[in-house]
């Protein structure tokens, strides 16, 4: 499952999109940087996962952490970004219009809540390991 996450990689695009104008604000950059850390580091953490003792737990969890938060502050950042919004606070035109087109309208709708799913899962084991080593 944390393998999955090196496909965030792939959030280049969000700042291609913003160089070339069809994203603005701080949301191409946060979550662009975002992903792309938490994508570049997901193999190395799945690594240290393979090791059957627990010593890598606080590792991972931080991993697992910063991915989360990454999502739910570029979520934020989408939501406060787009033009004529209830919500709107960033007002940099266009905004995140471009996520609410085809392709890109498939990343806040399937991607990034299978990338929450996954980090709740990973917290949920990483709960389940420590209990298990502490005894309760």
């Amino acid at each position: 499952m944390i393998g999955l996450n090196a496909a965030r990689v792939w959030a280049i695009l969000f700042l291609l999109l913003a160089a070339e104008d069809r994203l603005a604000g701080p949301f191409p950059h946060f979550a662009g940087w975002g992903d792309i850390i938490t994508g570049v580091f997901a193999l190395p953490v799945a690594w240290l996962a393979t090791d059957a003792q627990t010593r890598h737990l606080n590792v991972i969890a931080a991993w697992d952490l910063f991915g989360a938060a990454d999502l739910l502050l570029a979520l934020t950042l989408g939501v406060t970004s787009v033009e004529g919004s209830p919500l709107q606070i960033f007002h940099a035109a266009p905004g995140s219009a471009a996520m609410l087109q085809l392709p890109w309208s498939f990343v806040p709708t399937v991607l990034v809540p299978f990338w929450l799913i996954l980090h709740a899962i990973i917290w949920a084991q990483l709960r389940r390991l420590r209990s298990r080593d502490t005894g309760e």
